[in-house]
């Protein structure tokens, strides 16, 4: 491929994965889900001059406990920074967060054609059909649902996602394209930067680091390293990355007295995904251990096909599931050995170590990149089924096209019905929330007032109206009451309906028990817009 057709192909992948992309944004007018609203919150604040700081408390195993709070005690920042600087520009809305999300999002696409082309040039394909696997995958990456979905949601998935297609590709070109003596390669400071930028973005750039220790100790690439120019190499990137980390760990250290995401371990003890809200309840050994050997299997089995069916196979049917039965045969290629090693490790982690927590979006915003390899599988599957049928049927014209047709019309297939859904759910939340701003007002109550209030959706509740918020425990009314006499609470929201079965509340407020008399509904005017919002005052202290 000349360098001209090149240029000219990643450009027409970027413009019809932006021109996707700001349609789909265009589309998705709040913040959902939550931890979306976190990563803006924050970004606002930010530019209020406020710091890092958050309104929501929404886990109490980080001291200190405190409201508002210091940000990003789990979650990492570098999606906030991103987002600020549209917001700093276009104004402190959703919609300007939304610009860095779609521009990096637009990138991916173009990374999932380079890589591709990687491997259409490691397998020597003719080059009719080295171009339609690197256009097709690019072209599909463009318009794959998962993909187009979370570009419209400025959080960690796409610049994570960005960034283990950069570290992937250029791992592939250190190992087979060196440059310097005995592992001198000037490119291992340019991949600490990204493995370092990575761990500022998700926990899972832990595996990416392994995932370099993997290839750089076993490379298969033309310069046979030694074993010492091997740890030379896997030694500089680790030392750039940490470098890079280093000034976040000591921020973290600072305000929360540890440099690492301590609460990360405390979430492999969960047993129910609630447990992020735990107050006098949390997640210990042996209430982890108590559950029995059965249940420990069952919740890992869960996470697995969560991970495996939710994540990675419903929204990209049918080019996911054809790369996903491909990936065995199509997978080992060495330009794909890096993205493979990754997969694996951030699958068989989040399913096995954080089973509960990965049905709450642990695996989901690390996947990125990882559908990026079941579409190259599913094009290099169905270009080798096509090669075979044009064998056996005698075809004279090539008709790899045949392949991208189909995964690009089944992806913009599920998009364009899909992602309207979507918009129809953001749409509704967005005026629920409305209508409860206004129900307040109606009844007398100011924002002011509220402060802190108790929610099972402190996130929004705390950008939505200003207050700052605490996460509602799904535990007895004794241990909610509790919460409140700890932060001087004076308010509870709920927003689950009292048929959920996943949740106690509200029907924990019981008026003939001994807590029901702490808990006094403020009046609202039933809507649709509302639903099934409920306000309650605590009377007790």
């Amino acid at each position: 491929m000349s360098r001209r057709e090149a240029l000219a192909s990643a450009a027409l992948v970027f413009v019809v994965a932006l021109l996707v992309r700001v349609w789909a944004a265009s589309i998705i007018v709040f913040p959902k889900p939550e931890d979306t609203a976190y990563y803006v919150g924050v970004a606002r604040n930010l530019l209020e001059g406020r710091g890092l700081v958050t309104d929501a408390l929404w886990s109490y195993q980080t001291p200190p406990l405190t409201v508002p709070r210091a940000a990003f005690e789990v979650w990492l920042p570098l999606p906030t920074f991103l987002a600020a600087i549209p917001m700093a520009v276009a104004g402190t809305t959703f919609q300007a967060a939304q610009l860095s999300s779609t521009v990096i999002g637009s990138l991916v696409p173009v990374l999932a054609w380079r890589l591709a082309a990687d491997v259409a040039g490691e397998r020597g394909l003719p080059k009719g059909r080295a171009r339609t696997l690197a256009l097709g995958t690019g072209l599909t990456a463009a318009v794959y649902l998962p993909l187009v979905l979370h570009s419209a949601l400025p959080d960690s998935t796409m610049p994570f996602a960005a960034l283990v297609l950069v570290a992937c590709l250029l791992m592939i070109r250190i190992i087979h394209e060196p440059r310097g003596a005995h592992g001198r390669d000037p490119r291992l400071l340019t991949l600490g930067l990204v493995i370092g930028l990575a761990a500022w973005t998700r926990n899972e750039a832990i595996w990416l680091g392994l995932t370099w220790a993997v290839v750089a100790w076993l490379p298969a690439g033309p310069v046979p390293y030694s074993p010492r120019a091997r740890l030379r190499m896997i030694a500089v990137v680790g030392a750039v990355a940490i470098l890079v980390f280093t000034p976040w760990a000591i921020r973290d250290a600072l305000e929360f007295g540890t440099p690492f995401p301590g609460q990360a371990l405390t979430n492999a003890l969960s047993i129910k995904g609630t447990d992020i809200f735990a107050w006098r309840d949390p997640p210990t050994l042996e209430r982890y251990l108590s559950v029995g050997p059965a249940r420990l299997v069952g919740m890992r089995v869960e996470g697995a096909l969560h991970n495996l069916l939710n994540v990675l196979l419903l929204l990209g049917i049918p080019a996911s599931a054809i790369g996903l039965v491909g990936l065995p045969w199509f997978g080992r290629a060495q330009a794909l050995r890096p993205l493979l090693t990754f997969s694996v490790l951030a699958f068989a982690t989040t399913s096995l170590l954080f089973p509960i927590s990965t049905t709450w979006g642990t695996f989901l915003h690390a996947a990125g990149a990882i559908h990026v390899l079941l579409i190259i599988s599913a094009l290099l599957a169905l270009d080798a089924l096509i090669v075979r049928i044009g064998i056996a049927r005698g075809w004279t014209r090539p008709v790899a096209w045949l392949g991208a047709t189909l995964t690009v019309a089944a992806s913009i297939l599920f998009s364009a019905v899909l992602l309207p859904f979507f918009g129809t759910g953001s749409r509704d939340t967005e005026r629920q929330y409305s209508a409860l701003r206004d129900q307040l007002a109606a009844a007398g109550v100011t924002p002011e007032s509220l402060a802190p209030i108790i929610s099972d959706f402190p996130i929004w509740v705390a950008d939505e109206l200003q207050v700052p918020t605490l996460g509602l425990p799904d535990e007895p009314a004794e241990d909610v009451l509790d919460l409140a006499r700890t932060f001087k609470a004076t308010t509870l929201i709920v927003f689950n309906d009292a048929d959920d079965s996943d949740s106690v509340w509200p029907e924990q407020i019981d008026e003939s028990g001994p807590n029901g008399n702490c808990f006094s509904e403020v009046p609202l005017v039933r809507s649709d817009d509302l639903g099934s919002v409920r306000v309650f005052r605590i009377v007790c202290r």
